[in-house]
């Protein structure tokens, strides 16, 4: 790829490897939450039901209880921008953002449930290859990112960044001084 098309795509590599990784992160922490919350519900009998439900469907109707859930909130979504377009930013904002992790917990516990028979399907099994390539790029891209920020927070923490103020500021004076000497003597 071209360096100077390389530099214009850059930000927006980045900005899908966080969308991957905000995805994932949200996946990773709604699932528990969820696989919590449903242990909590007193409806022993029906999630017993759903289970052995589950259990008992061929992989390609795994499929559809797995993503039916994401369907479902679509509307949601759509009920948001509309606000956001509407210049309700605070509620559309709101409103996506509960839909959104809703969707991936709920997702996510269905996906705990369902993984044995999707494992089954290969293309589902290929799509889940791709998204932990995907995963491992995304990390590629922004853990270099993470790690320059937290040393500047970390130097910034340790108040280092006021003393090389500082003496910036006190370079930078004495630059200025020996230039105003330079321009009287000439």
């Amino acid at each position: 790829m071209h360096p100077l098309a390389r530099r214009i795509l850059r930000p927006f590599i980045v900005l899908a490897a966080i969308v991957v990784l905000v995805e994932t992160w949200i996946w990773e922490r709604l699932g528990p939450v969820i696989a919590w919350l449903v242990d909590r519900l007193p409806f022993r009998a029906l999630k017993q039901a759903i289970h052995d439900g589950i259990e008992r469907l061929p992989p390609s109707a795994s499929l559809a209880v797995f993503a039916i859930p994401a369907g479902l909130l679509v509307p949601f979504k759509l009920a948001a921008l509309a606000l956001i377009a509407g210049g309700h930013f605070v509620l559309g904002a709101g409103v996506f953002f509960l839909a959104k992790v809703v969707g991936v917990g709920v997702t996510a516990f269905l996906f705990d449930a369902t993984k044995p028979k999707l494992m089954q399907i290969p293309l589902f099994v290929r799509l889940y290859d791709l998204w932990l390539g995907w995963l491992a790029w995304a990390h590629g891209h922004i853990d270099p990112i993470k790690r320059r920020i937290l040393g500047h927070l970390r130097i910034l923490r340790a108040g280092r960044a006021v003393r090389s103020l500082r003496l910036l500021l006190r370079f930078r004076r004495i630059a200025r001084d020996r230039a105003r000497q330079a321009r009287a003597a000439a």
